[in-house]
């Protein structure tokens, strides 16, 4: 994949379509991938959700349009995606900091840049993967469903703090094969129009294991997984890496994602300690 001029292929597609209704479907189709991942991806390289954008830049315009023109602010809130001129009053003050009245007499206005994708070229640095060819493997794991649109955000996080609290993590750790890692794995949806994926807190056993009440059972399909090391404090180490990952490692590398799933292996210990290590794995294939 040339992940350049792919992602800026899906900014231009929204871009081109801003006034109308935009389906992340669609968007995500001009790079090949599931909604989820291209959701994900978005987020990582920008720091901040696709949503986020076309929202921003809608109301920027919108704002630059009462501006300028003698348009009515019902007919500038329904070009730009607001079924009423009180949501699009609200949307408009907490972007612009004035409401569109104000706007049409001349109060300043914040804008919004489109975005543009760029190389930019730093110093060497290292990054810490091996590959890893990986047979077939079993896990136990206990499931949540999330939302495409962003809910991952909030619904991972507080997926993890219940499996703490109700004793799911510690019951994991005793039923792993390896006695080592926890895994949190995002499972992408292959369907069209998948507006959720399947997100798991697992761990790896043998076929012999028992089956606990309110867990299932998965295989983690063979394949060829680039392993990166992570080191440093809970979240935000992980979320650094991930950066790299897509900035850094897959543009320059032979590799690309299956995007089918990805895992991070976490490791028992104090996540919260700069010297917490854990894994990130990611199933690839070969661009040639």
């Amino acid at each position: 994949m040339d992940w350049t001029r792919s992602f800026q292929r899906s900014i231009d597609y929204i871009e081109e379509n801003i006034k109308e209704p935009l389906d992340i479907n669609e968007i995500a189709r001009l790079m090949n991938i599931s909604p989820f991942y291209y959701q994900k991806i978005f987020s990582i390289l920008c720091g901040f959700s696709v949503g986020e954008y076309i929202r921003s830049r809608r109301l920027a315009l919108a704002g630059g349009e009462l501006a300028r023109s003698d348009g009515k602010v019902i007919e500038i809130a329904l070009k730009y995606g607001y079924d009423t001129p009180e949501g699009f009053a609200r949307a408009f003050v907490k972007f612009h900091g004035v409401s569109p009245s104000a706007a049409k007499k001349g109060a300043p206005l914040r804008s919004y840049a489109r975005l543009s994708v760029a190389i930019t070229m730093k110093g060497g640095s290292v990054m810490d993967y091996k590959v890893v060819k990986k047979e077939a493997f079993k896990v136990i794991e206990k499931k949540i469903v999330c939302s495409v649109n962003g809910g991952s955000n909030d619904e991972i996080p507080a997926f993890w703090d219940r499996c703490h609290a109700d004793g799911t993590v510690k019951r994991l750790l005793e039923l792993t094969s390896d006695r080592t890692d926890i895994f949190g794995i995002c499972y992408a949806h292959t369907q069209e129009k998948a507006q959720t994926f399947d997100y798991s807190i697992a761990a790896k056993v043998d076929g012999s294991a028992d089956m606990p009440e309110g867990f299932s059972a998965n295989v983690i399909p063979a394949r060829t997984w680039v392993v990166f090391e992570c080191k440093g404090a809970m979240p935000d180490a992980v979320q650094r890496l991930w950066h790299r990952i897509c900035t850094e490692f897959f543009p320059s590398s032979q590799y690309e994602p299956t995007y089918e799933m990805d895992i991070e292996a976490y490791k028992d210990g104090d996540m919260t300690s700069p010297d917490y290590r854990c894994e990130i794995w990611v199933p690839v294939k070969d661009k040639t």
